[in-house]
Formats: C-alpha cells, sequence, structure tokens
C-alpha cells in the first residue's frame, strides 16, 4: 500500500514539473523569444483623452506634416557589434548645425526605430544630432530573444561610445520609452562617461519580475508563483539573464546622472506607482512628473507642449555646456 503511494506521488510530482515546465516555455515564447507575435498587453489601449486630442484635424495635419519631415531626412544607418557577437543597427541623424548635443531616442516592446517620429523633430529643432537604435530582438538588429533592458543595457553603453568616438558628442542625453525607458535607467548604474549629462524615462517599469507578473495576472488570472520563476529560470539559460537581476530600481540607486521620471497618472500597464517607486529610490538632481490624463507613454500625446517644456527646462538644469 505505501508502495503504490509512494508511487503515485512520484507520478503526480513529475506531471507538476512537466507541467510548470510547460508552461515556462511557453511563456518564454510569449514575452522573451522577440520572433514570437505581439500579444495584446493589459493597459496598452489609449485613453480617451489621448483619442480626443488625436482625433482634432489640426492634429491630423501635424502628424502629416511629421511625417513629411521625416521622409525628407537623410539618416546615417550605424551599427554595433555586441560582446555576444550580435549586430545592432540603428539610424542617426545629424543636425544641419553643428551640434555636439546629442539623444539616444530608445524604443519600447516589440517597437522600432521607425517610430518616436514627434520627439525626433523636436529635439532636431532643438539642435542635437539624434541616434535612434533597434533595440536586440527587434527592427533590424539581430537577436532572438528580448533583453527587456538588461542586455540593452551594456549595447546603450556601447551607443554612447561611439557617439563620443565617431560623432564628437560632447554632451549626451538619453531618452526611452517604456521597455526603452527602463533601457535607460538600467544603463543609469553603469559606469557611464561624463558626457552623458541627463537621463529621461518615460513610463519605466521598476523590474522584468514585476511587470511581467502585473500582466500575468491581469491577461491570465495567474499568480505569477511559481509559473514566473520557472520561467526566469529557463530565461537565464536561454537568453542569459533573469527577471530578478533584470532591475531598473536596483539600478537607479547606483546613478550618479539625473534622471527625469515621466508617467501617465491613469497607466495600467506599467502602474503609476512605480515610477514613485523609481523617483524615491534614486538619489541626486532628479524630477517627477505625472501627467493627469495621461495612459501608457501618452504624455507627449495628451500634453505635447508641457512635455517639451518640462524637457527642455530638465536639460537647461543638468547641462554643463
Amino acid at each position: 500500500m505505501k508502495k503504490k503511494l509512494s508511487i503515485g506521488i512520484a507520478v503526480v510530482l513529475i506531471l507538476l514539473v512537466i507541467g510548470l515546465f510547460g508552461a515556462g516555455n511557453y511563456f518564454y515564447s510569449v514575452a522573451i523569444n522577440s520572433n514570437s507575435e505581439s500579444v495584446d498587453l493589459h493597459g496598452g489601449g489609449e485613453s480617451e483623452r489621448a483619442v480626443a486630442v488625436s482625433s482634432f484635424e489640426e492634429e491630423q495635419e501635424k502628424e502629416e506634416a511629421i511625417k513629411r519631415w521625416t521622409e525628407q531626412q537623410d539618416f546615417e544607418k550605424v551599427e554595433i557589434k555586441t560582446e555576444d557577437d550580435l549586430t545592432l543597427r540603428a539610424r542617426y541623424l545629424e543636425n544641419e548645425e553643428v551640434s555636439n548635443k546629442t539623444v539616444i531616442l530608445a524604443h519600447g516592446y516589440k517597437g522600432n526605430n521607425e517610430q518616436m517620429k514627434g520627439i525626433t523633430k523636436f529635439y532636431y529643432e532643438q539642435g542635437f544630432n539624434v541616434l535612434k537604435p533597434d533595440a536586440r530582438g527587434h527592427g533590424k538588429s539581430e537577436g532572438d530573444y528580448i533583453g527587456y533592458g538588461w542586455h540593452d543595457r551594456l549595447d546603450m553603453e556601447q551607443w554612447v561610445t561611439l557617439l563620443i568616438e565617431e560623432k564628437q558628442a560632447e554632451s549626451l542625453y538619453l531618452h526611452g520609452f517604456s521597455m526603452g525607458a527602463s533601457t535607460v535607467l538600467m544603463a543609469s548604474g553603469q559606469d557611464l562617461p561624463a558626457e552623458v549629462q541627463g537621463i529621461i524615462a518615460d513610463s519605466s517599469y521598476t523590474s522584468v519580475k514585476e511587470e511581467l507578473s502585473h500582466q500575468l495576472t491581469y491577461l491570465y488570472d495567474l499568480p505569477s508563483f511559481p509559473i514566473l520563476e520557472v520561467t526566469s529560470m529557463i530565461t537565464k539559460v536561454r537568453a542569459g539573464y533573469s527577471f530578478e537581476e533584470a532591475s531598473a530600481l536596483k539600478q537607479v540607486e547606483k546613478a550618479e546622472v539625473p534622471i527625469f521620471f515621466i508617467h501617465g497618472a491613469e497607466d495600467e500597464l506599467v502602474p503609476t506607482d512605480m515610477a514613485h517607486r523609481l523617483y524615491e529610490a534614486a538619489s541626486g538632481k532628479n524630477r517627477l512628473w505625472i501627467v493627469p490624463g495621461a495612459k501608457h507613454t501618452e504624455g507627449y500625446t495628451v500634453a505635447e507642449e508641457e512635455y517639451k517644456e518640462r524637457i527642455t527646462q530638465f536639460i537647461e538644469s543638468v547641462s554643463t555646456q
């Protein structure tokens, strides 16, 4: 009888382990594999305010003007080779006016460097050169997994080096959105050169573990434990990082560069509370702006003029040039 019971328990445990690893592999393919189809994330829809703004005829005309301006620009194709032998690609726009100011724009999850057209035009008109990389596993860059900012922080350091050594950049700013915001915050904890004078993080999550746990709960109505732990183990083996270590929160604690945190007051994709926690964890000359009425990365859409003004004020306050 005891032998049968032991066998039964062993079978159940084996089935549980198989089930967990099956679930872990499934979530890896959905969330980490860069070749998977995009999923509709919880909180990813537009707010009523953003829809109202974009529906105005003058706003639509503005979008068309930005599109035409973008098509007229002569972007240079540049690339780097990472330590793990990936070729990452970016587009570089040199300002027609000689400038030593450059901004690196980091896109979000499943995005690419064709995006962020409005903010690109804004920085260019402020006299900046603009670098727009495709993150690893995105756009025209190589890579079969999504790093959620962790390995990307090292890539960001390489882009900074390229700009300093090859483009003679003397005053650098990193501006990221969503996953790109977490990328620049994770880079903030690295030993960045003095040329990096400020970071703007729009809608960053605190850590990969917390963000994926948030999405797992809402999308699948499942507890994060133990599925997320198993998926993290699989990610460590297949992609080289764990969800626990990929933390913007821990990185900003070490940051010496000034940071401007921006977040929508109605963000449900990346809870607004994460912005408060990141701001409180960081030390130094930092700012926090919670944009009323904005959902995820909607600050520029719903409050464009104030967004531009606040960025300009932040850059002026931290610039040493």
